[in-house]
């Protein structure tokens, strides 16, 4: 039988330490989702609160300032009607069947940054997705919902365990090219702060780690490892 893929992207917002707005990033959804599907997964796009979800700006490749405009699998997937579709409104993650589900992926971006907080709903599929031993991802700063999710005895999810995530060297460079603090926190700190093993590849290059049914990816580059990961473990 098909498997079917839960990814979760976050709701649009707007950044508290830049203004601008965000969402999630492009090639963060694209790239696994490519993958996934190519091995004829059934996937289902939902977000925190439900409705309308947005890419962020510089990871869209057709944005004027270029970040992104390497991104060709972004470029074909934001020009199919059909694929767009699914991100005009997308379910609400606490209107799901979670059981319906073989594996969840949380996309990244700079949204969860400033969203994933008040996200309860997600904190809890997670932390209940993780419980029952199916594959369970995050990626880049999707690894955002790490700094809530409790294990079954209330500890922090990540305590002991190795992941990754969009680290400290990688915010250091963004917060250089911008020209002052982009996200309000960092993801590195935070998980080692957990008493995670927080582990890493070079800055830039595609990184996921997986320990136990827990996968984890670096940055927007690794969505295909992340990807490759969840396929292996489904399929082992």
């Amino acid at each position: 039988m098909s498997k079917n893929i839960l990814i979760v992207v976050a709701n649009p917002s707007t950044s508290t330490t830049t203004g601008w707005p965000v969402g999630f990033w492009a090639a963060e959804l694209t790239h696994p989702y490519d993958l996934l599907q190519k091995q004829g997964y059934k996937i289902t796009i939902a977000s925190p609160d439900g409705g309308k979800v947005q890419v962020d700006p510089l990871s869209d490749p057709n944005d004027a300032s270029g970040y992104s405009a390497w991104d060709e699998l972004s470029k074909q997937y934001l020009a199919d009607p059909t694929f767009t579709a699914q991100l005009e409104n997308t379910p609400a993650v606490a209107s799901l069947d979670l059981s319906n589900y073989d594996a969840l992926i949380v996309a990244g971006g700079q949204s969860p940054m400033f969203t994933f907080a008040e996200a309860k709903t997600l904190h809890t599929a997670f932390q209940d997705f993780y419980a029952s031993g199916k594959t369970t991802a995050a990626l880049c700063h999707g690894t955002a919902v790490l700094r809530y999710a409790k294990d079954q005895q209330g500890q922090a999810l990540v305590k002991g365990k190795q992941v990754t995530g969009f680290t400290n060297a990688e915010e250091d460079e963004a917060d250089k090219a911008v020209g002052q603090k982009v996200m309000p926190w960092r993801i590195e700190d935070e998980l080692n702060a957990l008493g995670a093993s927080f582990v890493q590849g070079d800055v830039w290059e595609a990184y996921a780690t997986q320990d136990g049914n827990l996968i984890t990816g670096q940055q927007q580059m690794s969505g295909a490892k992340v990807a490759e990961l969840v396929i292996k473990n489904l399929e082992s």
